[in-house]
């Protein structure tokens, strides 16, 4: 087991100071070094990404997007975006819909929107249907490699997830709606983040998630619980943290919420503890293997919202959206090294408000989505390999 590492505090000889620079990088209290770029990651190369201002294209019918909280992609690399239609002001964004109405402008879009890869809109649908309950506040979106839909949700009463073709039609109900919180139950779960797949396993790990805390490994065509574990692969529990303090010894089980569990080809599970601002490592039975603090004085909702990898086989990088302090990291996946980040808080092309969720395409392209009031999907388009120049890069603007 390698040691716990808090990103921008290791030991570097010769650089200006060594031990006193740390020393008054510690003094002033940050949880990252934020010193010279040349420190972080010298001689690395990293992923390169320039926003697409142009993606996707407008949508028809003066619709608007919600709060958008998933994203995901298909064997087509069409992207699909689910985002909340109960997220909007009625009075300064959605005049259309109200009654009367107040302006020929604007009507939230239907739950879910499906892009082309040129961002053309094809498909939309989504909400309440025969045989299902969706959820008070629908949360996540994620695509197996059937290309069937997986959604959770995080609202009061939402201790279920649906299962969906890519074009809409109905397929399961997993877990029971309306049950009380119980991190140990194999009957329900407890407001779902989001789902992923290890398809060779035929399983999906849930994200569970808001009222629950912990990974829940399911299988994929009967919806049966098969195991769970809470952080460091301890026995899940239900008991009240409290609020998160960085100065405390590291919690032993996760907060709310659990933001994403992503499984690998290599068979670790990659976990978002989002408000104890890390990503702990697992092996696919739950045994604890490794850890990374990700901007560690972060507080309230956290640093480690969602990750997605490259789409080598090796997966050879992590891509965590941070939503608190905007931005997206590039991380080195085996040795959980920070290499670079991008993004920042604004509301122009390859900025943030809220970076809420992540995923990549066959041409390891990078989908985001906002939540809040970020209320937005953007591209950022692969521009192959390059060196490790700054630590932050700020919004990657074309050219």
């Amino acid at each position: 087991m390698r040691k716990r590492r808090v990103t921008g505090l290791k030991n570097r000889r010769g650089v200006m100071g060594g031990v006193s620079l740390l020393a008054a990088v510690l003094a002033l209290g940050l949880g990252q070094a934020w010193i010279d770029d040349s420190v972080v990651a010298a001689g690395k190369r990293a992923p390169q990404f320039e926003v697409d201002p142009l993606w996707p294209k407008p949508l028809p019918n003066h619709w608007l997007l919600g709060s958008a909280i998933g994203v995901g992609v298909d064997s087509r690399d069409h992207v699909y975006v689910i985002h909340r239609r109960n997220s909007f002001n009625e009075r300064t964004e959605i005049g259309a819909a109200v009654e009367p109405p107040t302006s020929e402008c604007c009507e939230p879009a239907p739950n879910i929107l499906e892009f082309d890869p040129a961002g053309n809109l094809v498909n939309a649908w989504g909400g309440p249907g025969e045989g299902y309950t969706w959820p008070n506040s629908n949360h996540g979106l994620s695509l197996d490699h059937k290309d069937n839909i997986w959604i959770g949700g995080n609202g009061r009463g939402d201790s279920h997830a649906l299962k969906f073709t890519r074009d809409g039609q109905f397929l399961m109900e997993i877990g029971e709606p309306g049950r009380d919180v119980d991190s140990t139950s194999t009957e329900h779960f407890g407001r779902v983040a989001k789902i992923s797949f290890d398809t060779g396993a035929n399983e999906a790990y849930f994200a569970d998630g808001y009222s629950h805390k912990r990974v829940a490994v399911v299988d994929m065509d009967t919806g049966v619980v098969k195991r769970f574990w809470g952080a460091y692969g301890n026995p899940p529990s239900d008991a009240d943290l409290g609020r998160y303090d960085p100065d405390a010894p590291l919690a032993k089980q996760f907060r709310n919420p659990v933001h994403c569990a992503e499984p690998t080809h290599d068979g670790l599970v990659y976990v978002c503890d989002r408000a104890n601002d890390r990503v702990q490592v697992f092996k696919s039975d739950g045994t604890f293997v490794d850890e990374v603090r990700i901007a560690p004085r972060t507080l309230g909702d956290g640093s480690a919202w969602d990750i997605a990898f490259s789409r080598d086989p090796e997966q050879r990088f992590m891509y965590l959206a941070d939503g608190k302090n905007m931005r997206v990291y590039i991380i080195e996946r085996k040795t959980l090294e920070i290499l670079t980040s991008f993004g920042d808080g604004g509301r122009q092309p390859g900025q943030f408000f809220a970076v809420h969720s992540i995923a990549t395409d066959s041409q390891g392209n990078i989908f985001t989505t906002e939540t809040y009031e970020g209320k937005r999907v953007q591209k950022f388009i692969y521009k192959g390999m390059g060196p490790v120049t700054m630590q932050h890069q700020g919004a990657p603007w074309p050219g």
